[in-house]
């Protein structure tokens, strides 16, 4: 039973099929977040190195997340809204605000691979 305004989409990631839940607006931004992790999955698979799904789930999971954490903290290093008027900076809040995004994207790929087990 679907929650209003969320609506099931199928997905495939790494060629295997996977039904997320999204908001109903939300549609076109998780497919763009899909075709992101799989993008990344299949580049690590490609590598060789790493065979495990699991172990690939998570370097790609890091690989994302060290990538919006440069993009965002250059961003904010480089902007004016990082200093108080004290001086200080603000970016313990924002390593804050980006660690519980980054255990919100784990805790989605816990779901999106349970069938597989668990990746902690």
């Amino acid at each position: 039973m679907n929650k209003p305004g969320i609506k099931q989409v199928e997905v495939q990631i790494m060629s295997q099929s996977y039904m997320l839940a999204c908001p109903v607006d939300g549609e076109e931004a998780l497919r763009e977040a899909v075709a992101k992790v799989d993008g990344a999955m299949c580049r690590i698979r490609d590598a060789g190195k790493v065979k495990a799904r699991d172990r690939i789930a998570v370097l790609a999971a890091l690989n994302i997340a060290f990538e919006l954490f440069q993009k965002d903290a250059g961003a904010f290093r480089n902007s004016s809204f990082g200093q108080t008027e004290s001086g200080e900076t603000e970016e313990s809040a924002r390593l804050a605000e980006q660690e519980a995004q980054l255990q919100a994207l784990l805790q989605r790929l816990d779901a999106a691979l349970a069938p597989d087990g668990r990746l902690f």
